[in-house]
């Protein structure tokens, strides 16, 4: 997963974009931490199915 900092600023940006705006740059900055965040999560999640079994009662 990201680290904690990424997180918080992931935080931020959606809340200023909701209050204020973003900048060019900091719309930039929100898709590339979103979509870093994404794809941590698709790796993660893929893991874990990967490591999940399914057991039947017959």
């Amino acid at each position: 997963m990201l680290g904690q900092e990424k997180l918080d600023r992931i935080n931020y940006l959606a809340n200023k974009k909701k209050n204020e705006g973003l900048t060019e740059e900091e719309s930039i900055e929100q898709k590339e931490l979103r979509d870093a965040y994404i794809k941590a999560f698709r790796k993660n999640f893929k893991s874990q199915l990967d490591h999940t079994d399914i057991i039947y009662k017959d």
